[in-house]
């Protein structure tokens, strides 16, 4: 069978391995740092490796080609290789569903600056309230997952931002109907603010509320939950 195959100059060859990657039929190998063409009858004639080649050692001649037995050229290549490619969509969806939801943004309202968010919003009735010193997102890896998901999320930094954050908290208390809240801080002391002036707020709106303190190292690991 005469067929339209490349022929590589291994003298031009440097051995970068693009044409492999290039070629769709698995017709070109690499061997001892040059490309070879493995199999004639796999080689479609289509080029897909020519373009890629940086030295040009890639050419096309026409030439006779033995067929293997039970079989047209390149159908074993192409098994092999719709093999490959199913295996590794396999292994993606694997990896998909395997995947933890900490990869997924659990911020549910903009804006979420403490001094930005209104005192009165649909988002926060019946709402799980997260009160987190900004930095804490950044120093525990699984912040969304473990701390934002089913919950609104306000945030600031009581050294960084001007006032006190008392008087809002208390406002944003008091006109909604919150089911519970969370405060996550750091444990360096000027997170000490944001803890404080949850506590006043709570203390001053009136409302029994179900509300707890959780403490991050600045390592990344939970101190006090």
């Amino acid at each position: 069978m005469i067929k339209k195959v490349i022929d590589i100059d291994e003298n031009k060859c440097v051995g970068c391995g693009l044409c492999a990657k290039a070629c769709k039929e698995g017709a070109i190998g690499m061997v001892d740092g040059k490309a070879k063409l493995m199999r004639e009858d796999y080689c479609d004639g289509l080029g897909n490796c020519l373009p890629v080649c940086p030295t040009g050692a890639i050419t096309f001649s026409e030439r006779e080609i033995v067929m293997p037995a039970g079989g047209c050229p390149g159908t074993l290549a192409k098994t092999i290789i719709r093999k490959d490619r199913e295996n590794e969509a396999c292994e993606t969806a694997k990896a998909k569903t395997s995947a933890p939801d900490s990869l997924d943004a659990q911020l549910r309202q903009w804006p979420c600056q403490i001094k930005l968010v209104p005192v009165k919003a649909p988002y926060f009735e019946q709402a799980n309230l997260l009160i987190s010193a900004d930095c804490a997102a950044y120093a525990y890896g699984d912040f969304h997952r473990k701390f934002m998901k089913n919950k609104v999320t306000i945030i600031g930094c009581p050294k960084l931002d001007e006032g006190d954050y008392t008087e809002k908290l208390t406002a944003i208390i008091k006109n909604n109907n919150l089911k519970s809240i969370t405060v996550v801080r750091m444990e360096v002391p000027c997170c000490g603010g944001i803890e404080n002036a949850a506590k006043q707020a709570i203390m001053a709106s009136g409302k029994m509320i179900p509300w707890s303190v959780v403490t991050i190292g600045t390592n990344g690991e939970i101190l006090e939950d």
